[in-house]
């Protein structure tokens, strides 16, 4: 199955960006791939978490929009809820459907555990029943309808055929727990993530970055698993004509509200498994147009929300988008102290986002190629980027000169800064770009990457 589904991205691929693209793209796709397997934690390590949580009161509620799933998908679903170390929770089922061995299994469930709850919308004759929904139709009006039931402090949100790592709500409570012993209330909570087929083969880890705004509205990284306050989600819920992306349109929302430094937190290490199969996003991208194009739709709103004058457009990859401001970021965003992109040499990256210790990250990738979760593509924030190729807002021009004892001399046809009129062909040039950056960020600017903006030495 892994086999057609590649055929079939590839196919449609081709017709979407073309020849050229398209030899790139599988070109790297066939280079040898980074081994993942995934190791469940040992049933002793899951004893050891069931005890230390047994005096816990921190509780979740997980739900579960449910249209005619597959039985087996269904009943493995649920039975890797029931399998957590942290006891304190309820699987709440929202069914919309017609599949009547749902039914049966849902009940099988509850006959065997109370935190299991079924309901289905087709037993509900008066709609004022249920406070505050308008209309139930849509995945976003199952899960309003799940919302209104949740009584956990925390909810989770669960595809109706996939699974839970045994050691998820565990690991969620832990990092609550310690916020909260900070004094933090974190708004929301996300892990890292893994696909898998139906021979259980586990494959495709996403690795994620911490809370990057520029990140976020470029793709919807953060997905599953999400762990969201009561308060924050039930505030907010989900929107119906934003279906097929309804969960990034909820994370774009709870961003905005919760402000510019949301306590947002993120639990590096898999947590969800995302099965594959022939309907899924996951196995076939294509199966879902109208979700990327609602993606689209929930970037396009917070920009306005934000008061950004921009528009947000696909790009050559389903589901990943790019922000175009006007004129430019600085005018739209005065909090974005400077912009970089790709410094090539030979067509590699040789120049670009720095981490703290001066690696570069996406360093000898091709120009052609989109690197990990195509994140080479995608604008981003950024620790520090090549001072090679950026461009500087005006309210941080005074910074660059006490920061580097440089003088900024702009190029007046790009409109970037002039590195060669201004600091020659051999100065420290990664020393120079992090020292910079640096300073920016303690001044309370951020940093974004676009890598569009290209410079070639």
């Amino acid at each position: 199955m892994r086999s057609l589904s590649n055929i079939k991205k590839t196919v449609n691929y081709l017709k979407k960006n073309g020849i050229k693209d398209t030899f790139y793209a599988i070109k790297e796709r066939t280079k040898k791939k980074e081994f993942y397997a995934y190791i469940p934690p040992t049933a002793d390590t899951l004893a050891v978490q069931r005890a230390s949580s047994m005096g816990k009161s921190l509780a979740f509620s997980i739900i579960v929009p449910v249209f005619n799933p597959s039985c087996e998908y269904f009943r493995a679903m649920v039975q890797s809820v029931l399998n957590q170390s942290y006891p304190h929770f309820e699987l709440i089922l929202s069914d919309a459907g017609t599949n009547e061995e749902i039914t049966a299994i849902a009940d099988e469930f509850k006959s065997l555990d109370n935190r299991v709850k079924y309901y289905r919308i087709q037993e509900i004759k008066n709609i004022s029943e249920i406070k505050g929904i308008s209309e139930i139709k849509g995945i976003s009006g199952n899960s309003n309808r799940a919302l209104e039931y949740a009584q956990g402090d925390y909810i989770g949100l669960l595809d109706h055929d996939d699974l839970l790592a045994p050691d998820a709500l565990f690991e969620m409570a832990q990092a609550i727990d310690n916020a909260i012993s900070k004094k933090i209330n974190p708004g929301f909570l996300y892990s890292d993530e893994d696909k898998f087929s139906d021979n259980l083969k586990f494959y495709d880890h996403h690795r994620k970055p911490k809370l990057n705004l520029d990140l976020i509205l470029s793709n919807n990284y953060i997905c599953h698993f999400l762990v969201m306050r009561r308060d924050l989600i039930k505030t907010l819920g989900f929107r119906p004509a934003f279906d097929g992306a309804q969960d990034y349109d909820l994370i774009l929302r709870a961003i905005d509200m919760l402000g510019t430094t949301p306590p947002v937190i993120h639990i590096d290490k898999v947590l969800y498994h995302w099965r594959c199969h022939a309907g899924s996003t996951a196995e076939n991208p294509g199966s879902k147009h109208y979700a990327y194009e609602a993606g689209r739709r929930a970037v396009t709103d917070f920009i306005l929300k934000r008061g950004y004058d921009g528009v947000v457009h696909h790009t050559k990859h389903l589901g990943f988008y790019r922000v175009e401001y006007a004129p430019d970021i600085f005018s739209q965003r005065p909090e974005v102290g400077a912009v970089g992109g790709k410094l090539l040499k030979h067509n590699k990256i040789t120049g670009g986002i720095y981490l703290p210790d001066g690696t570069l990250l996406y360093g000898g990738l091709r120009k052609e190629y989109s690197g990990y979760m195509h994140r080479a593509m995608l604008c981003q924030e950024a620790h520090a980027i090549d001072i090679r190729v950026m461009k500087i807002s005006p309210l941080a021009v005074k910074i660059f000169a006490e920061a580097t004892g440089y003088k900024y001399l702009e190029n007046k046809q790009t409109g970037r800064f002039d590195w060669r009129a201004s600091l020659g062909e051999s100065a420290d040039f990664v020393k120079i770009s992090l020292d910079f950056c640096e300073k920016l960020k303690a001044a309370g600017f951020t940093i974004v990457w676009d890598p569009l903006m290209i410079e070639r030495i």
